[in-house]
């Protein structure tokens, strides 16, 4: 037997969570896009299964801005009094497969050589919960890096929409069984997620010729279209490139970790003026590679759960996918 969720029961026990004092993050629509946000009121969250929506689950474990430490000077000295610790309870809910996949990715990274607090008491205190995809476009990959419209990697459990205002719940984690605990009723009903997206081309065969091109002509011809906004960074689920700078005066002020991009010019631009990455083909390449060579090399996974939302979001209609099939066909294919 399955177990069954109404919509309405599903917003009684997120209203019972905000009640209780937690912190309810979920998809609210702004146009015909969804945003996750934090909510206060559960009647302002949309609760469809979608393919796309505009921001990453990511920026409520990795924020786009962040304080670490403020300072204030007393006579000769610096006080420094590091940033509280985040204590309350938090529940995502509503995220893609894709989306809470990046997490368990990314989950090493932060426990590295340097145990970063802020971002591990967030993962600690969160009880992530997906919906399975009904529907993909053409930006989906998920298949060709190891996931799938129903993969529950990251998720403490996942939903299925049963299509009469009910879903299916499957519990991943103790989080996810705590959460739901009493919650829902049995049932001989059991949800599906859509078929995997189709993608022609081989990510492991990819990566074995980035490994032997770092100098090709064709970084240059694949990226022509792009212009080096970084858009496509601050919707990854993966990317996590930052840095830290100090806001204040002489006397007082703070230690702030801020998202950047690899994408963006002056990423790499020295102080004598010289950018070993000077052109965006160098940019994209150092993107693609780390994504798909040197992130595997070290923890052993791709830095890219195939979401799409990279070319979703790019003006050029560029992105991972895009650039994946140009290195395939013109680089991979044409040396067979």
């Amino acid at each position: 037997m399955s177990q069954i969720i109404t919509l309405e029961q599903l917003k009684q026990t997120l209203k019972e969570k905000l009640a209780s004092g937690a912190r309810v993050v979920a998809p609210v629509l702004d146009g015909d896009m969804a945003t996750f946000k934090p909510i206060t009121n559960v009647e302002k969250a949309s609760f469809e299964p979608r393919a796309c929506v505009q921001n990453s689950i990511k920026e409520f474990f990795f924020p786009k801005h962040e304080t670490l430490f403020s300072f204030v000077r007393q006579g000769n000295d610096v006080v420094l009094t590091d940033a509280a610790d985040f204590d309350v309870e938090q529940i995502v809910v509503g995220a893609r497969p894709c989306d809470a996949a990046a997490l368990p990715i990314l989950d090493p990274l932060f426990a590295w050589d340097y145990q970063d607090r802020f971002y591990q008491e967030r993962r600690a205190k969160t009880t992530v919960v997906t919906f399975a995809c009904t529907k993909s476009d053409a930006h989906c990959f998920c298949s060709a890096v190891g996931g799938a419209p129903d993969n529950t990697s990251g998720a403490d459990a996942i939903l299925f929409d049963l299509g009469d205002g009910s879903f299916e719940v499957r519990a991943v984690t103790e989080k996810g069984t705590a959460l739901f605990a009493g919650k829902t009723s049995e049932s001989d009903k059991t949800g599906a997620a859509c078929e995997p997206p189709k993608a022609d081309f081989d990510v492991n065969s990819i990566a074995a010729w980035i490994r032997e091109n770092y100098s090709s002509p064709l970084w240059e011809k694949v990226s022509l279209r792009c212009v080096g906004c970084g858009a496509c960074a601050f919707v990854c689920p993966t990317c996590h490139c930052f840095d830290m700078v100090d806001e204040g005066s002489y006397n007082k002020g703070k230690r702030v970790r801020n998202w950047d991009s690899c994408q963006e010019a002056m990423f790499t631009l020295h102080a004598s003026g010289h950018n070993p990455r000077g052109t965006q083909g160098k940019r994209q390449r150092q993107r693609l590679a780390h994504k798909f060579v040197i992130y595997p090399d070290k923890f052993k996974s791709f830095l890219c759960t195939g979401c799409g939302s990279c070319s979703r979001s790019c003006g050029q209609m560029f992105g991972v996918r895009p650039c994946l099939e140009a290195l395939d066909k013109q680089g991979v294919k044409a040396q067979q």
